[in-house]
């Protein structure tokens, strides 16, 4: 199950806004028993009720899941040196360590 967080900033976006540019004006809260909204005063845009928010679920879980494969991704792809030490040596002797390399990365970690 996504979290309130996901699925707000999800609702936000579909209603052109930005969670970005409206968190001042939206405290999320979890008090043992659950995620809510403690605080809405975003301009033109009602708080969602729950099944708005329960309707970003499938779409929240997509985005959670991509956010946590490009963390291990970033993670398998090495450092900026790593990955231009590769290039430079590909250049140099006409190999493909870099694009074989991004490839596996991609491959071990693929996206839903």
């Amino acid at each position: 199950m996504a979290s309130i967080f996901t699925k707000t900033k999800l609702y936000l976006e579909a209603n052109s806004k930005t969670w970005e540019s409206e968190q001042e004006n939206i405290r999320l809260q979890n008090d043992g028993d659950g995620e809510y909204i403690k605080t809405w005063s975003v301009d033109g845009l009602s708080e969602p009720t729950d099944s708005q928010l329960a309707s970003y679920d499938t779409a929240g879980n997509t985005v959670e899941t991509n956010a946590g494969i490009d963390a291990t991704r970033r993670t398998q792809y090495g450092t900026w040196q790593q990955q231009m030490e590769m290039i430079y040596k590909d250049q140099k002797n006409g190999t493909t360590t870099f694009k074989d390399h991004c490839d596996k990365v991609r491959s071990d970690n693929p996206k839903g």
